[in-house]
């Protein structure tokens, strides 16, 4: 189980990771109604329950999940696990 501050970092660079394709970012951005300045006032800040829905997202669609996870370096198991501890 990831340390909350190691959870922290993996779904901040699975976000950084989501955002950089077209597709995803905008469908991550149409989901969460969330503004890009309110996203990024959020990020920056490490806000757990924006980094927690960004997983969570992720998780939905088992492609991205995947995807990202390659992006970032871990596992898909990973993201999970970072969700889980973000969530506690």
């Amino acid at each position: 189980m990831p340390t909350t501050n190691d959870a922290a970092a993996l779904a901040l660079a699975a976000l950084a990771a989501t955002l950089t394709d077209e597709r995803r970012a905008r469908r991550f951005i149409d989901l969460t109604g969330l503004e890009v300045d309110e996203l990024r006032e959020r990020a920056v800040s490490g806000d757990r329950t924006l980094l927690a829905a960004t997983l969570a997202f992720l998780e939905s669609h088992e492609p991205d999940l995947v995807a990202v996870a390659e992006a970032v370096g871990a596992s898909p198991a990973a993201l999970v696990a970072a969700r889980a501890e973000l969530e506690a």
